[in-house]
């Protein structure tokens, strides 16, 4: 896998909906309070948003 690829994976918005919705739903599934797995859900989403925006920076600057 090259590092455009992976970095293009990483970016992608459909895998960190996914990764949230996963965690959320053991959240639930485990007993867990859906306050929390909203919570842990969001949490996740804003962390993908940061990663992405400085992989998609780095990957731009190193293009230049």
């Amino acid at each position: 896998m090259t590092k455009e690829n992976m970095i293009r994976k990483l970016t992608s918005r459909k895998l960190w909906m996914a990764v949230a919705a996963f965690v959320s739903g053991m959240i639930v599934a485990f007993d867990g309070e859906a306050s929390t797995a909203e919570t842990v859900s969001g949490l996740i989403l804003q962390a993908g948003a940061v990663i992405s925006y400085i992989l998609a920076e780095g990957w731009a600057d190193a293009a230049h």
